[in-house]
């Protein structure tokens, strides 16, 4: 996005690092930054404005090359809870499964991101 610092991998990975290293119950703040890095990094990679990625309570980022939306309800929207998200964005949950068992609600012909993710991979 023109005007916005691109994510810095490194701060992502450390974002992430942290989400993992603080277990079932992360303090929210560490959920948070997590999430917002690891959204503003699709961003980064899947400029655009066709598909709406919602993770309350955290953020919601537009993203991907297509008709660009103004009003109203996107046409695709993805909508996930923040660990599901985050277990996406690492490899550690995959697009297929997660829609599969519901735990990522996707709506509209654009509404994939198999093609996108993980984002990153923390060893």
């Amino acid at each position: 996005m023109p005007g916005r610092k691109r994510v810095d991998p490194a701060e992502l990975r450390t974002a992430v690092r942290a989400w993992r290293d603080a277990g079932d119950q992360p303090p929210r703040p560490v959920l948070a930054a997590a999430v917002r890095l690891s959204l503003r990094t699709l961003e980064d990679i899947a400029p655009g404005r066709s598909v709406e990625v919602r993770v309350p309570p955290f953020a919601a980022v537009q993203c991907v090359e297509g008709p660009r939306h103004t009003r109203g309800t996107p046409p695709n929207v993805i909508e996930t809870d923040p660990t599901t998200w985050l277990a996406l964005a690492t490899g550690e949950l995959s697009w297929p499964d997660a829609v599969l068992t519901g735990r990522v609600t996707a709506s509209g012909a654009r509404a994939d991101l198999s093609a996108l993710l993980p984002l990153l991979s923390i060893e």
